[in-house]
């Protein structure tokens, strides 16, 4: 049987598994929700592929727990099949945005980022079984984390990956190109600190951190470079305790995208340097660079061509893009190691109410999945 007739044949119970999955509302910050959505997608695991060969549970703390499944391959050596649990909607959201089929298309919370990829890695290793093909060991790692920067889980991608052929990561595609590039993302918050007075009966006795943050939002809107790739955005602000009071405090979350490395070394520059034209204002600042860009390297560049080859064997084009989101795939790329990203669905609407799946396109990438890991081996 062709690998493209058994996974047309597989998508109904793959559209099963999905609603399954879909209809377990799992909220980053939501953490019994998420214990029972790793419960659920293990024991569907276990079902369509059996008891793993090795199996590691890492405690996830506050956040979502971090399951490792590797099943012996026919071959020699192992690939790294990434997939994060977790999705933005809060619990709730399905009562009023359920699972359906419409269509040509599955939409509800999750089932583009990234559920859909998901059901698609565990089926892959399910056809390359029955078809009788030969692949490489799998490791499945199934984070909850990953919409809040893998706070818990980094620090086992980074050593999931570490000896492995290759790493394949189940986020959703750009309308069916792989993603080998993605901008780092720097996480920072301002606080600035003024001096209270009354707006009316004292003004010139006050300092006002809000007057101040606007001064600094302008700086910092103002460091985004096109031509560079950075991208800065000011995406939460909150301070002050009444209009006639000059505010003694104010705040701002600030979101920073790079492309190009040397970028991260200038915005830190300027937080450090961050100074308001009133001297009796104070300024700290806080965060992090929580991923570094994923820039092709010379191995996830060799996995990419041998990715396009299989598709060319099923007659299809394969594209790669770059992308201003970041995922657990950036950690991975910055240890030099080979990572394809995009691996998982054909749809559009990523933390969006329009959020959908191409449901024809479901079977063509887990063949596509099927297909690269019977060349890896």
């Amino acid at each position: 049987m062709l690998i493209t007739d058994w996974t047309r044949q597989a998508l109904p119970a793959m559209l099963d598994d999905l609603r399954a999955v879909v209809e377990l509302e799992t909220h980053s910050y939501d953490k019994a929700m998420l214990v029972k959505g790793l419960r659920v997608i293990r024991a569907r695991a276990v079902d369509l592929l059996g008891t793993p060969d090795e199996e590691v549970l890492h405690d996830g703390g506050q956040f979502g727990d971090i399951l490792e499944l590797t099943y012996q391959g026919t071959v020699p050596g192992t690939v790294l099949m990434l997939s994060h649990y977790d999705t933005v909607w809060p619990m709730g959201t399905l009562a009023g945005w359920p699972f359906a089929v419409v269509e040509d298309k599955v939409t509800g919370p999750g089932v583009f980022d990234m559920k859909a990829g998901l059901v698609q890695s565990i089926w892959a290793l399910r056809g390359l079984r029955e078809l009788g093909l030969p692949h490489p060991s799998v490791r499945f790692l199934f984070n909850g984390d990953e919409e809040i920067g893998s706070p818990a889980s980094r620090e086992h991608i980074e050593a999931a990956s570490s000896d492995v052929l290759a790493s394949l990561v189940f986020e959703a595609s750009l309308d069916g190109a792989l993603k080998t590039a993605r901008k780092g993302v720097g996480l920072f918050n301002v606080r600035v600190t003024g001096v209270e007075a009354h707006a009316g009966l004292d003004p010139y006795a006050g300092a006002s951190a809000i007057h101040a943050l606007a001064e600094i939002i302008t700086t910092l809107a103002g460091a985004a470079s096109r031509d560079r790739g950075t991208t800065v955005n000011v995406g939460l602000i909150s301070g002050g305790t009444g209009r006639n009071v000059a505010a003694g405090r104010a705040n701002c979350g600030v979101d920073v995208r790079v492309t190009d490395p040397s970028e991260m070394a200038r915005i830190d520059d300027l937080f450090a340097g961050l100074r308001a034209s009133d001297p009796r204002v104070t300024i700290s600042v806080t965060g992090e660079w929580n991923r570094p860009p994923m820039i092709p390297n010379p191995a996830s560049e060799r996995l990419f061509k041998e990715a396009q080859e299989v598709a060319a064997e099923f007659g299809w084009l394969l594209d790669e893009a770059s992308v201003g989101g970041a995922s657990d795939g950036n950690f991975i790329s910055a240890l030099g190691r080979p990572v394809l990203d995009g691996m998982g669905a054909v749809g559009d609407g990523a933390h969006a109410r329009h959020e959908h799946v191409l449901i024809d396109q479901i079977p063509v990438r887990t063949a596509l999945t099927i297909g690269l890991l019977t060349a890896l081996a």
